[in-house]
């Protein structure tokens, strides 16, 4: 069926490539981003998205004028035959035919990446489309296109549009494939709790390959997962998970992360997210502004994993442990202490590091004054109102 089609626009890997190219330090991976770049864009015929690159961007991207003028050619003759077949079933044909004809030129205007025209064109499909599955595959095609330009609020905008369609009867295969949609976007707001247990439940029904392939889809459900999940559950859900072990033949770095981490040999882990960050987080679009954030998180998740095993260690064996030197452990440790971040205390004078866990019967009771306030606060709200 027709609308059971979701073609694959924009191409999400072109903006990826155009970061790769705009970060000095990813350097090596310049020659093959741009070649993919230019090879996309002459494939779509994306002359509006070339314009604005390479005028945005020049010293990226520096501009090909025949090449611009061949595409804009292009364009120009394939929305002409487009706007006569939109007139042709505008004048002789039935409701159907008009909204495939608005569907076919808002799907055009979008894949060369004319962001304003794609919209309006897009809306006004989306207003003439009777169809609740065509409706909502519109919403999610407006979706990509604010990840395709980075516009955070038409994404939140529009996924919020899908879910209630959804709500109103969607099908299964639409609401797995906007559960990876929220998803990628929660974990590009640093939310990597929800985004990864969003990424969990549609490992093993993935379908949204026109937001990112399926090992992408793979590497961000395992990174995001590996931060938040318990250690039973690491092995449960993701270690002994079949899709992801399709996977990690071509991603071994991941496999060397979750299963050291698990595993406990918390050296190779250490070797493992510096590989990790370098390969996956920094030339990411998606993970790079959080690099920093995740990597920070790891450490204190892989000492906090170490130190609940023993009341007390040394700082050398604990440098053994991580393969590092009693310095920076001593540093990094001090650091993750004076933010609350560990609990424990270190004694420079015998080298030893001692574990001080908060009492379980003082957490649950400082729980309960602080809902007790709430619910005092609230009491005291309504009476107000009441009275």
């Amino acid at each position: 069926m027709a609308d059971e089609v979701v073609f694959p626009i924009p191409n999400l890997t072109l903006p990826q490539n155009l970061f790769i190219l705009s970060n000095p330090l990813l350097k090596h991976l310049h020659e093959n981003a741009r070649k993919e770049l230019l090879e996309g864009i002459k494939a779509d015929q994306m002359a509006p998205y070339y314009r604005s690159i390479t005028t945005s961007s020049p010293s990226v991207v520096p501009l090909d004028k025949q090449l611009l003028a061949a595409m804009e050619k292009e364009n120009e003759e394939e929305l002409k035959r487009l706007d006569e077949r939109l007139a042709e079933a505008e004048k002789i044909e039935g409701e159907s035919e008009i909204s495939d004809a608005l569907k076919a030129r808002a799907n055009y205007l979008t894949k060369i990446g004319d962001k304003d025209r794609s919209l309006e064109a897009q809306n006004l499909a989306l207003e003439k489309t009777p169809g609740l599955g065509s409706r909502i595959d519109i919403v999610l095609t407006i979706s990509r296109i604010g990840f395709f330009f980075n516009d955070n609020l038409l994404v939140t905008t529009n996924m919020s549009k899908a879910e209630k369609l959804i709500d109103e009867g969607g099908d299964w295969d639409r609401r797995n494939r906007l559960k990876v949609y929220n998803g990628v976007h929660l974990i590009s707001t640093r939310q990597f709790k929800r985004g990864g247990e969003l990424l969990l439940d549609a490992l093993s029904t993935f379908t949204a390959t026109e937001l990112l392939s399926y090992n992408d889809f793979v590497a961000l459900t395992v990174i995001a997962n590996t931060l938040s999940l318990k250690r039973v559950d690491l092995k449960k859900k993701l270690i002994s998970a079949p899709e992801v072990n399709q996977v990690l033949p071509e991603l071994p770095v991941l496999g060397d992360l979750v299963k050291n981490l698990y595993d406990c040999h918390y050296d190779r882990f250490f070797v493992a997210l510096a590989t990790l960050e370098q390969t996956h987080l920094i030339p990411s679009r998606i993970l790079s502004p959080h690099a920093r954030f995740y990597v920070r998180e790891m450490r204190i998740l892989a000492y906090s994993q170490l130190l609940e095993s023993y009341r007390s260690l040394t700082l050398e064996s604990l440098s053994g442990a991580f393969g590092v030197s009693v310095e920076f452990v001593d540093s990094e440790l001090s650091r993750f202490i004076a933010n609350g971040r560990l609990h424990c205390s270190i004694d420079k004078v015998h080298g030893i590091v001692e574990t001080t866990r908060p009492s379980l019967k003082n957490a649950q009771y400082e729980t309960v004054v602080k809902q007790g306030d709430v619910l005092l606060n609230e009491v005291q709200r309504l009476s107000k109102v009441l009275y």
